[in-house]
Order: structure tokens, then sequence, then C-alpha cells
């Protein structure tokens, strides 16, 4: 087997368990905060948390990456990630929004640090699909998460489901600690230091270096929007608005991220096969309509059809991402490939962070989970005008 297909392959289920465990607090929220007495606007701030996490580690992980190897610095951190789960089991949102915090900081590192690995060992003329491919693993996390987590908690409570998850997400690294010698490159061998204030402006200083690097990141920002609002939103507003029991909901939220995971890939494929911009502005306006269409949903919709626009969904609002990152590593300085991927997600993760807290104070003034989502469907479209030029000689790796 290629060298490249066990990279791939081992990125991908590390990107996996991250997502998985990002993706387990909004579904299993309904539950723990029923229990606590929480107010449900409550989820996006949680979220917020996460990506503060993500973006704390991608200002100031990217040296420490560099001195310990990619995939060591994604296993440590998912590891902390699924100890913060059991944080959760404290009736504290102060202990809560700091367990999410700490989630969020493998869900900083799996982007860059499976850049790196992948850009040392794909082929160019694979990178769109391999790049889709790794990233297929946060929406298949979604899948995991939305199918187990709810019929954990409906069998054994909320607190066992956050404990096996935990345990299982340990049983996974244990697994992948053989591979790390294989795949991991050259470290630095400078000694390990805290990061400096230059350190922290490296990732989005390294998005300067051209205006096609900058408009492809920021289109990045803008697609993030929607999908954060799914993201965190959905299985809430089932459960709220139109009194889904939450194994239901998990259900949609799984077929969504099964969606995303299919999306990706063919995606990837399609822009491999024409061109990234064209790809994107095509994702961007089924995107929006989605997004539009979701806001209208009603008590009075069949479950069915409430499933297939979810379907929809998780194949166009989550399905952009491999492609935007692909085209991030295309556009970067080969030296500079880590620290742009870096600055290109916390772009990326500003935007998630930003727009379920955005999300959660209008539906917390207006009680009005439509406009909301129509809003976000909105901004979708904003990309469509950065989408139009390409850089010539943009392709440096």
């Amino acid at each position: 087997m290629p060298l490249w297909i066990t990279a791939l392959a081992v990125v991908l289920v590390l990107q996996t368990v991250a997502a998985y465990l990002t993706r387990l607090i909004p579904v299993a929220s309904p539950a723990f905060m029923a229990e606590f007495g929480w107010n449900e606007s409550w989820i996006g701030y949680l979220s917020a948390l996460n990506i503060v996490g993500a973006i704390c580690v991608l200002l100031g992980g990217m040296g420490l990456l560099r001195r310990v190897g990619s995939l060591l610095m994604l296993q440590i951190s998912i590891v902390i990630g699924a100890g913060a789960l059991l944080l959760f089991q404290f009736p504290s949102i102060i202990v809560a929004l700091l367990a999410s915090a700490l989630i969020g900081l493998s869900n900083g590192t799996s982007t860059p640090a499976g850049a790196e690995v992948l850009m040392r060992y794909t082929p160019a003329s694979q990178y769109n699909l391999a790049f889709s491919i790794r990233q297929a693993g946060v929406p298949l996390g979604g899948v995991v998460a939305g199918v187990a987590v709810p019929l954990l908690i409906d069998s054994a409570g909320w607190r066992a489901a956050l404990m096996v998850s935990a345990l299982s997400v340990f049983l996974v690294i244990a697994l992948s600690l053989p591979f790390r010698g294989h795949i991991d490159g050259p470290r630095d061998q400078l000694p390990l230091r805290w990061p400096r204030i230059d350190d922290l402006a490296q990732p989005l200083r390294s998005l300067s270096r051209s205006s096609g690097l900058r408009r492809i990141v920021l289109v990045g920002g803008v697609f993030a929007v929607s999908q954060a609002c799914w993201f965190t939103f959905t299985v809430t507003y089932l459960v709220i608005e139109l009194a889904y029991p939450l194994v239901l909901a998990g259900m949609v939220f799984a077929a969504m991220q099964a969606a995303g995971v299919m999306g990706r890939i063919v995606l990837g494929m399609i822009a491999d096969r024409t061109s990234s911009e064209v790809t994107l502005a095509a994702v961007a306006l089924l995107s929006a309509a989605a997004t539009a269409v979701f806001a209208f949903v009603g008590l009075d919709w069949p479950v069915w059809s409430i499933m297939l626009l979810s379907i929809v969904a998780g194949a166009t609002v989550s399905g952009w991402n491999g492609v935007q990152v692909a085209e991030v590593v295309r556009r970067s300085p080969r030296e500079l490939v880590t620290e742009a991927v870096a600055g290109s997600v916390i772009v990326i993760f500003a935007s998630n962070m930003l727009a379920p807290i955005l999300f959660a104070l209008f539906v917390a003034a207006t009680r009005r989970f439509d406009l909301a989502f129509l809003i976000a469907g909105a901004c979708t479209l904003l990309c469509l005008p950065m989408l139009r030029w390409r850089e010539s000689g943009a392709n440096k790796v």
C-alpha cells in the first residue's frame, strides 16, 4: 500500500475522533441542560468556547507542532479533549465552558496537522480528493455522534454516554500510536518554549503572501457561518421547536453528517476535474438554498422531508471544506503551509465562534429560529464575488 494511503487513513481516523468530540456536546446538550436547568441558548456559548480553545492552539501551538510532530500533537490534543468530557458531570456552567475549550484543542490541531502530513505524502494530482477524504472525517464524526450518543443516553443516561465516549477515544488513540514513527516527519530541533508574540502572529501573517490566498481563506470564513449554525442548532431546533424525540433528532443530525462525508469526497473529485472556484460557487448557491428552506420547516412537515433536507444540507453546507483547504495549500509557499492552513482555520473558526453566539442572541431576543436560519443562509452568498478570480501561478506545491 502506498505510504500516502496509510497516512491518509490514519489522519482520517484521528480527524473523525476529533470531530466526534466536537459534535458530541451539541447532540447531548438537550439532555444535560434539561437536568441542570440551563437555557437552551447556552449551547451557542459552549460551541463558541470550543472554538476559543481551537483558536488558542492554532495561534500558539504551531511551533510546538513542528517540534513534537504533527501526529503526536494531534494524539495529545485528542486525549485532553476526551478527558474534558468527564468535566460535564459537574453542574457548573463555568466548568462546562472550560471543558468545551479543552475539547477545542483537538479541533484546532486536526486540520494543520493533517494538512502537514498529507502535503508530504500525497501526489499533487490527488490533492483535492485526498484533502476532501480527510475533511470527510468531520461529518463522519458527526454521524457517529448523532447515532451513538442519543442511543447511549436513551439506554444508560447522558453521564454514562460521556464516559463511554471518553473510553472509546482513549482506545482509538492507543491503536494509532504505532503509526507515529512511520508518518511523522523530521522535527525542528529547537528546544520547547512558550509561544512568543511573533509566533502568535505568524499564522495570520502568512496569509499576506498573495491576494489569492487571502480570498480563498475569506471564502472559508463565509461558508463557515451557515455550517456552524446547522451543526450547533439542528438538534436543539428539532427538539425544542418541532418536539422531536432526541433519538429522532439525532438521526436527522446523523443523516446530515453522513451526507457531508460523501459530499466532501464527491466535491473533491469534481474539483480535481473542473476547478475549485466553480465547484465552490455551485456549493454556495445550494447551501444558501438549503438553509433558507430549513427556516420554513413546520410541525406539519413529514419526517422524511426533513431527513431529505438534512441530507442536501450535509452535502452542501459542510461539503466545501476539503476543496477549500486543498486550495489554501496550493496557494501557500511550501515552507509556510502549516502556518497558512492554521491561519485559514483561525478565520473559519472565528466564524464558527461568532455565528453561534449571534444566532443564540438573536433567538433569545426574538424566539425566531426561522429568521436566524434565513440570515445565515444569506451570508453564504457573500462568498460568490470572492470566487471570480484565480491568481496565476498560485499553485506553489
